[in-house]
């Protein structure tokens, strides 16, 4: 099959798949979409948001429409990072055995991840970067595809870890999940308050996600758009050539050139998605508020006067 024909499939069976999932899932179109983004470009995605918001059901209903193995941890401050890689055991022979852990799976939802300490978070880097752990001296490979969805809630401080910078850019994407709108919430209640039982088609297999990941890496991207999604990361850099007023101002640290990356990937997987066959500058703008999100740092005074990441994000356009 031709690339052209491949992306034209990708657009129909997209919509059929965003279909699927808005059978559990009321709302949240830009999260479900930029989910299902990162899972087409590689990546991992972190998802913030208070409690109730369907953090835990969004990624378990993807996993379902995708046709992927699904596998949840609930992060603990007790959590070893045994309980996640797995550990060896010595069988009745006497000899070392390796019992998996849960990230042996195709998608791990870290439910809660900054609530177990950083030695047992930092278990997950290996995996989330290299698709392989190591345990006892001895490297295993895991399954492909193979993607971290992490949920985080931001209001409860009291006994959480926040994540260390190097971890969170190993996220592509920082999903923040907004309350539903009123008819949206008489929709969600509604819906789960009746003993009906919603059944999600799996509409993907894993080989198909493996194919999509390399069509997108395949799409061509004009210098052009390259060069405006690296300076667009270049002025997130405080006290740089091309920093913006804005940045100098309530940007204590900026993004790294894993951002420059992750917004062409990305903006390829948007442009795809909606039939397009190469990415341009609308593309890279509609994923930068999440890709950028979680990789730049404020100051002091960018918390006193209420200005959040996004701000200063859009302000960058």
């Amino acid at each position: 099959m031709s690339d052209v024909a491949a992306v034209n499939q990708l657009v129909e069976k997209f919509t059929k798949l965003k279909k699927e999932i808005s059978k559990k899932i009321i709302g949240q179109e830009d999260a479900v979409e930029h989910v299902l983004l990162s899972i087409f470009s590689g990546g991992h995605s972190l998802l913030v948001g208070v409690p109730g918001l369907a953090k835990t059901l969004l990624v378990n209903t993807v996993s379902e429409a995708l046709g992927l193995d699904f596998k949840r941890i609930q992060f603990t401050p007790d959590l070893m990072p045994s309980d996640i890689l797995g550990s060896e055991i010595l069988d009745e022979t006497r000899n070392f055995k390796f019992i998996k852990g849960p990230i042996f799976s195709n998608i791990i939802l870290a439910d809660e991840i900054n609530r177990t300490p950083p030695k047992t978070q930092a278990a997950l880097l290996e995996a989330m970067q290299e698709r392989a752990v190591t345990v006892a001296g001895h490297h295993y490979k895991l399954d492909l595809p193979f993607f971290v969805l992490a949920t985080q809630n931001p209001i409860e401080q009291e006994g959480t870890y926040p994540l260390p910078e190097a971890q969170l850019d190993r996220f592509m994407f920082s999903i923040n999940l907004e309350y539903p709108s009123f008819d949206e919430e008489v929709m969600v209640v509604k819906n789960t308050t009746t003993d009906n039982v919603v059944k999600i088609e799996p509409l993907f297999s894993p080989k198909e996600i493996i194919e999509i990941q390399h069509l997108i890496r395949r799409i061509p991207v004009a210098d052009n758009v390259i060069e405006y999604a690296v300076k667009l990361v270049s002025k997130t850099r405080p006290n740089t050539a091309n920093a913006h007023e804005l940045v100098n101002e309530y940007i204590d640290w900026g993004a790294g050139p894993r951002a420059s990356q992750n917004l062409i990937l990305a903006a390829k997987a948007n442009a795809a998605v909606n039939g397009k066959f190469s990415p341009d500058i609308e593309d890279v703008q509609k994923v930068a508020v999440s890709i950028l999100r979680h990789r730049i740092v404020k100051n002091y005074k960018a918390d006193a006067e209420g200005i959040t990441e996004a701000d200063v994000i859009k302000k960058l356009f």
